[in-house]
């Protein structure tokens, strides 16, 4: 999700500089697949490590731990 928003407001930020500036803007859906799937991976990646390691705790225990 924060990928999708990072897109939407980087073409909407890229599109206003581009028109206020008169440069001409090309936006390469390549790129915006690449971006947003390095994100999505990045976080699953750090998202999975803990959820696993916190999986694999015993209730009692982890609750008690501070």
């Amino acid at each position: 999700m924060g990928g999708m928003i990072g897109v939407v407001l980087g073409v909407f930020g890229a599109t206003r500089l581009a028109a206020s500036f008169g440069w001409p803007m090309l936006i390469r859906p390549d790129v915006i697949l690449i971006s947003v799937g390095f994100s999505a991976l990045v976080g699953i990646g750090f998202g999975l490590y803990p959820a696993r390691k916190a999986s694999q705790l015993d209730p009692i225990d982890a609750l008690r731990y501070e």
